[in-house]
């Protein structure tokens, strides 16, 4: 009989946990999710829906009641250790759910459309029309006695699969059931397949041999296959090591530890080696183990490993049995999270070592020993070479992968249909295939350890095509409209959903793979793809989503997402999509008519319609209907005009209609009261270098209704006068603002009604014209969470009230034709990181003055027509990594020395600078001198300049080559359409016969 246990660990419920027949079953399920939001939903019903017939409010409040005594049952429940009738049993409790959640949207649907019939037909005294309408109200009765029914019964059969709430029970009394682990072969990788890692292997023995006597703490952090124990084994296991230390520590940590276990665990390895060890060293508690372990190390030079770590509280315990002895002794953690690594480092002398992924060529180096490792001496056949470095590609680096892969394909015929056939079905051999469920196995344990709240975020990448990147402010957006994010008192919803994605991050789970750099605004996520392959597969299971692709011939699911990669008209028949509340739209090059039509018909309860690159030109009217609605997303497409149906979304919080034709929004807008994040502005790519590449929106008169707008760019200011900046003074919850088209006139108003915006922290202001001058002065009180500033426009002088602004991370002034230099203003603002002069200064010498720009990591100067002389002194910019300068055309060479037409580089300046970017700058001879003394420089770009220039670059030359030959990457552009470049890489074989073309 299968028995499960709902126990309370430490007295907090919120640490409740499941066991199955003695498995333990950790914290946060998918189910558990839904049934929340389902639960949250009915509270809302409950207090705003006051027209409920007689007796129904009583029974959705007793079916609220249902689901959440139900709630404890759902720990985590779907683990890959649940047994079948566990499963089915958690997989009714979600359609149950879900079929709630239907009902009520039904029933709110059906009450806004009444109302919205109720003006017209009382205009035209259509009394039966409205009766007929009426008519779900009683519907709902019905229906909601049902669903009482349902959850009453699947209550009572969990009781009969021996459920029981009120059975107490402890972890400490589970049986352990047999489950290989499949991170063993981890500790017994011989040294043929040790790719990749030896220079790090190298560098953590010769620091745990080497370097300070004090214990010092080193944590290798990664994700889950990317080698961490791997490493951490053969530093152990080095005889150097060996030979160093008085004893040796190794500790399995694993998500379910038992501290008392590993305290006796280290004990016993400790005391192997000797004839007595203390009497009843099992029996004794914690506090004791501890106790006699710090006084066998106090005289002792030890190295202890704590393999694979995932809680934070674990190190608090243990180390307070390892004494900082100053003998010398040496700690190594490996975890998948990033918070565990930083916890642990608490000296100078502790460490955290970010493990990366395999280079392309390490990769490809291991995935041929693993394939070929009997045949062709090692090597990848010709005919395979293409498949082969397709399959190598999908691992991204990750060696747990490319071992797998590589050691199943070293059992197949080497066929390149064999090839192709593996990494076409990866999906599925992921989930059956036994050499390769490993993997899933392990990277599955990241997904199982996640709380609950993070769960369906995680999930949600796999609505995103494999391989795609996701800006940061989309998906939190997103997140919020689906309602997966919890509320905190003090805090947007968008505040804790960041809080939630940078969770993500930190466990390595979510990849950044664009902006890495801090200042970047607009930063883009994406997952590795085996994460993805994973994520599809349980959000399948689960009912989550759904991926629709024109090869695709599987059965439609009741999912709640839909992700659709061809437009087939076809596509909507079946009535399981009836349920569906997202759908997203990709790599569609055309749009039948009727697959418009089908879909404002079939999905009426749509809470998201993300249309963002679809080829579409008109919004149907239909689009009114979907009252839920709360993001409408129409970027990148062909739409010119906003249907006036518009406003009657009245639950819309985010629309966006970036990059597309529409440039001006309909005045029924204003009847979104809940709208939150308006995005409008467009970027012609046509004339990118001028002021008039960026546009705003107009609106009418009114804006300031909408009170619980955070994000508004970019209106056009000349289109209402002041009108407009008495409407922008309402909106007090404002973080972002873009504002174009002004005029002198406009600058106090809009300085007026910035003092009002305490949340704001992006500001972007534009100009009419290069003449026009903007008047900003006369602020005396500035938002002071301000964090990226961008002016476009000229300007007499750079406003004072900035120079206060501590929390400033960006600054950019285009087109401002300063006469003053700006640095003296800005060089002390505190946490200034990145600063932008795109023909932002008329002037001939910029002046960076010993002492400035602490914290300032990339510099831009561009078209700086006047500009003849750029001076960095010793101790000026000493964390700068990045440098963009060009053209220039006056700046002619930067020789060594402070010399007219020089930028000058001491050594000791810009310690930390890791990127610059030079051009076009057409007189410039030689390479910046001195630039050899920028230690952390990692990329540096030329744009547009001399071939004399370059060809001093070469290798073969070595005139300036020896300048830069330490810095990782360093690559030329060339124009080649307007503002596009060819990218070239020094080193490049075919670069001087493609400059000479």
């Amino acid at each position: 009989m299968l028995k499960v246990i709902f126990t309370v660990e430490g007295g907090d419920a919120s640490m409740g946990s499941v066991e199955l027949n003695g498995v333990k079953i950790r914290e946060g399920t998918m189910t558990e999710t839904v049934v929340t939001l389902v639960i949250n939903e009915l509270v809302q019903l409950i207090a705003h829906e006051s027209k409920l017939l007689t007796g129904v409010h009583r029974e959705v409040v007793n079916i609220r009641d249902e689901l959440e005594s139900i709630q404890c049952f759902l720990k985590d429940a779907d683990k890959r250790d649940l047994q079948d009738g566990v499963k089915t049993w958690v997989k009714q409790v979600r359609e149950a759910a879900y079929h709630i959640e239907d009902v009520i949207d039904e029933y709110v649907f059906h009450m806004a459309q009444c109302r919205h019939q109720q003006g017209f037909i009382a205009s035209l005294h259509k009394i039966g029309r409205l009766m007929k309408k009426l008519k779900p109200h009683h519907d709902i009765a019905t229906k909601i006695q049902d669903i009482k029914i349902s959850v009453r019964e699947i209550k009572e059969r969990s009781e009969r699969y021996g459920f029981n709430s009120s059975e107490q029970g402890s972890s400490s009394s589970a049986t352990s059931v047999t489950w290989h682990d499949p991170r063993l072969g981890s500790l017994f990788i011989e040294e043929d397949e040790v790719v990749g890692i030896e220079s790090t292997r190298d560098e953590l023995v010769s620091w745990m041999v080497g370097g300070e006597s004090k214990r010092s703490v080193i944590s290798v952090v990664g994700m889950g296959g990317i080698g961490k124990t791997t490493l951490a084994k053969k530093v152990y296991e080095n005889e150097l090591v060996k030979g160093h230390f008085d004893c040796r520590v190794w500790i399995t940590v694993s998500q379910s530890y038992n501290v008392q276990k590993i305290l006796m665990s280290m004990s016993k390895q400790i005391y192997q080696a000797k004839e007595t060890a203390p009497r009843q060293i099992d029996m004794t508690d914690e506090i004791v183990l501890i106790s006699q372990l710090r006084k066998c190390l106090q005289q002792k030079r030890y190295v202890v490993v704590f393999d694979d770590v995932w809680k934070t509280e674990f190190w608090e315990i243990v180390k307070h049995a390892l004494p900082c002895n100053n003998r010398g002794s040496r700690i190594i953690i490996t975890t998948r999270c990033d918070l565990i690594g930083v916890s642990c480092k608490e000296s100078l002398s502790d460490q955290v070592h970010k493990l990366q992924p395999l280079s392309q060529d390490k990769a490809w180096e291991l995935f041929c020993r693993k394939a070929f490792q009997s045949e062709f001496q090692g090597c990848c056949p010709r005919e395979l070479v293409r498949p082969s470095m397709d399959i190598v590609k999908k691992c991204e680096g990750l060696p747990l992968a490319i071992v797998a892969i590589g050691g199943l394909l070293s059992t197949k015929e080497k066929v390149p249909l064999e090839w192709q056939n593996l990494h076409d079905s990866l999906n599925s051999e992921l989930e059956s295939n036994p050499h390769l469920t490993s993997i899933t196995k392990i990277l599955s344990l990241s997904y199982y350890d996640l709380p609950a709240y993070l769960k369906s975020c995680y999930l949600y990448f796999g609505m995103f095509p494999e391989d795609y990147s996701i800006t940061g402010a989309r998906l939190l957006f997103l997140w919020v409209a689906e309602g997966f994010i919890n509320g905190k008192k003090g805090k947007a919803l968008e505040e804790v959903a960041e809080e939630y994605l940078m969770e993500l991050i930190h466990r390595n789970l979510v990849q950044v793979s664009f902006g890495e750099l801090d200042y970047e605004i607009d930063k883009k996520y994406r997952i590795h793809d085996l994460l993805h392959e994973i994520i599809l597969s349980k959000s399948g299971e689960l009912n989550f989503s759904q991926v629709l692709e024109a090869s695709d011939t599987s059965s439609p699911r009741k999912s709640r997402c839909l992700s659709i990669h061809c437009a087939r008209e076809n596509v909507f028949e079946t009535s399981e999509y009836s349920r569906v509340r997202s759908v997203f739209l990709f790599s569609i090059n055309e749009m039948p008519r009727s697959f418009m039509v089908k879909l404002f018909k079939k999905f009426k309860l749509l809470k998201v319609l993300d249309f963002e690159d679809a080829p579409i030109d008109c919004l149907p009217q239909e689009v009114g209907n979907l009252f839920h609605l709360k993001y409408l997303s129409l970027r990148r497409t062909k739409v010119k005009i906003l249907p006036k149906s518009m406003g009657r979304l009245q639950n819309l919080q985010t629309l966006n209609v970036m990059e597309t034709l529409v440039r001006e929004l309909p005045i029924e807008i204003f009847r979104l009261y809940k709208l939150r994040h308006l995005l409008a502005h467009y970027h012609d790519l046509g004339i990118e270098s001028s002021l008039y590449a960026m546009k705003g929106v107009k609106l009418c008169d009114g804006v300031g209704c909408l009170r619980d707008l955070q994000t508004l760019s970019l209106v056009e200011a000349n289109h209402q006068g002041v009108g407009l900046f008495t409407e922008l003074g309402k909106l007090s919850q404002l973080r972002t603002l873009g504002i174009s088209n002004m005029v002198a006139e406009n600058g106090r108003d809009l300085c007026a009604c910035l003092q009002n915006m305490v949340q704001l922290k992006i500001l972007v202001v534009s100009s009419i014209s290069e003449e026009e001058i903007l008047d900003l002065e006369s602020i005396s009180s500035p938002p002071q969470f301000l964090e990226h500033i961008f002016l476009r426009g000229r300007l007499k002088k750079l406003p004072n009230w900035i120079l206060g602004l501590h929390n400033l991370v960006t600054l950019g002034l285009c087109f401002s034709f300063l006469v003053e230099d700006p640095l003296i203003c800005v060089k002390t603002l505190p946490n200034l990181i990145n600063l932008t002069l795109r023909q932002g200064y008329d002037g001939e010498r910029l002046h960076f003055e010993e002492g400035g720009f602490q914290k300032l990591k990339k510099l831009t100067l561009k078209k700086m027509n006047i500009l003849k002389m750029v001076e960095i002194d010793r101790g000026s910019l000493p964390v700068l990594e990045q440098l963009e300068i060009g053209p220039c055309p006056q700046l002619r060479e930067i020789p060594y020395g402070i010399q007219l037409k020089m930028v000058e580089i001491d050594r000791g300046s810009l310690p930390v600078l890791e990127q610059l970017e030079i051009g076009p700058c057409p007189q410039m001879k030689e390479v910046p001198s001195g630039i050899q003394h920028l230690k952390s420089l990692k990329s540096l770009d030329f744009y547009e300049m001399q071939r004399e220039f370059v060809l001093h670059l070469q290798p073969d030359r070595d005139k300036d080559y020896w300048k830069v030959k330490k810095v990782t990457t360093v690559r030329f552009g060339y124009r080649i359409k307007g503002e596009r470049y060819q990218i070239y890489k020094l080193g490049e074989s075919d670069l001087l016969e493609r400059l000479q073309v």
